[in-house]
């Protein structure tokens, strides 16, 4: 069971190819895994077991016939719980939707379907996608399963929860301010945001829509470029989608860094915020093992962080809200307190605020773009600090501001995290990476040079 647990999405994929392992075995397997780790770390808020098996039974049969789908045929997966899948409740974690049945497919659930993937079900978030780690929801909050009672980071907490404990091999989440990255630092797996347009945000409940992507999580590099593969592409019925050509997310990914230019942005966690000493070491080891491993790394500086945090924060809140304005008027009490708290924060301000955002999101885009001139990826914090308690409410809002993932939705780049090693106490740091908008390809290929030359992948959460 183990095996099956933390089994990576190209390993499965060429098992089940070969016929060695069964798409209604292995989905089984899980199913059960599920059904007795979700009890403690509520990484799932709905389990679709007819369902799954109905599709593994499918992947069987269509592998045995010889139609291979490619490398997500068979293989379970799982959304969070804002993504729509027809048929299916999408509550976003909250009592306002707690009956709401979506009507049609996202486009990243078709994408998904058409691969032959297997679904399992939806996954916790915070509500909304802002308010949380919270405890006056329909559902419990998603536990990390690294420390005793550790917050995994949000809002797409479900997701790196349950690839953290070995409930599946792949899991969809959403970033606005970073919340594809923060339970990926968090929970120890890899997490990308996509350059922005690369993925329909189609059949996704929005937050602010010109800063939603939606993207891959997984536990390995490798995994993360082909679940891409699946899910990106242009999608005219997304005002936001990129019609450009498709890329080859696998391109070039053993080619290693020789020669490659990377920029370390290290002013973000020693100078504009102070980062734990712990993740300051395991940056500047990262940094230099891609040193090692023959990449130039230098030093770059972009804005302050600041300039980007308060970018972000006004326009996330002004946009979101213009969403929630018509339940904020009739449903109020249906939202629990953060959230509410969150987006209300929308209301004291004008259009002049955010206009000013808008400006300043354009000047700190050029700037950034001018200064990734001469680097082919930027080396960064993702997080500043390894996760504190759940239930310390006031750690936890504490720790949301200390990060480094919002400038790269501002700039729309491509930002992928993954982990850097661990703290003393056992808990995972992490890394991030940047690239040139649509150039997922390099991002991929320093962040597999770096992870073949390092055992992180390999730890597994105490007792799983």
């Amino acid at each position: 069971m183990t095996d099956l647990a933390f089994l990576g999405i190209a390993e499965a994929a060429a098992r089940l190819r070969e016929g060695t392992l069964s798409p209604v075995s292995y989905t089984e397997a899980l199913l059960e895994r599920i059904s007795s780790l979700n009890r403690r770390y509520h990484a799932f808020i709905r389990l679709t077991p007819e369902l799954a098996i109905a599709a593994a039974r499918q992947a069987e049969r269509e592998i045995k016939e010889g139609e291979w789908r490619g490398p997500l045929h068979g293989v379970p997966f799982a959304l969070k719980d804002i993504i729509d899948w027809a048929g299916l409740p999408t509550t976003a974690h909250s009592k306002l939707l707690i009956d709401h049945i979506a009507a049609s497919d996202a486009w990243v659930s078709q994408r998904l379907k058409a691969a032959g993937g297997v679904m399992l079900g939806k996954l916790a978030t915070h509500e909304f996608a802002i308010g949380g780690p919270s405890f006056d929801l329909p559902w419990p909050p998603a536990v990390n399963p690294w420390g005793g009672n550790h917050f995994p980071g949000g809002s797409s907490s479900g997701s790196g929860v349950a690839l953290a404990c070995g409930m599946l091999p792949a899991a969809l989440g959403s970033d606005t301010g970073g919340s594809v990255r923060n339970p990926a630092s968090m929970c120890g797996i890899v997490g990308l945001k996509p350059t922005y347009g690369l993925v329909s945000r189609r059949g996704v409940l929005p937050l602010a829509n010109s800063l939603d992507h939606v993207g891959p999580m997984t536990r390995s590099v490798r995994d993360n470029a082909l679940l891409l593969q699946v899910i990106a592409g242009y999608d005219g019925a997304d005002p936001g989608s990129a019609d450009v050509p498709g890329g080859d997310y696998l391109a070039g990914l053993e080619r290693g860094v020789k020669g490659l230019r990377i920029g370390l942005v290290r002013h973000f966690y020693t100078e504009d915020l102070q980062a734990h000493p712990e993740q300051i070491a395991a940056l500047d080891q990262a940094a230099e093992i891609l040193r090692q491993l023959g990449a130039d790394v230098q030093e770059i500086r972009l804005a302050p962080l600041e300039q980007y945090a308060v970018c972000t924060r006004i326009i996330i809140r002004c946009e979101a809200f213009a969403i929630h304005r018509p339940w904020l008027a009739t449903r109020p009490d249906d939202y629990g307190d953060l959230a509410r708290q969150r987006i209300l924060d929308g209301a004291v301000m004008s259009a002049a605020d955010y206009i000013d955002a808008l400006r300043l999101r354009a000047r700190l885009t050029r700037q950034t773009l001018d200064a990734f001139a001469g680097i082919d990826v930027a080396l960064t914090a993702s997080n500043m600090d390894p996760a504190c308690r759940i239930d310390d409410a006031e750690a936890c809002a504490r720790l949301y501001p200390r990060q480094a993932r919002q400038p790269f939705n501002v700039t729309g780049q491509p930002a992928l995290a993954m982990p850097a090693g661990f703290t003393e106490d056992g808990l995972p740091l992490s890394l991030q990476l940047i690239g040139h908008p649509f150039q997922e390809a390099m991002v991929y290929r320093v962040a597999q040079a770096y992870e073949a030359a390092t055992p992180w992948r390999e730890r597994r959460p105490p007792g799983l």
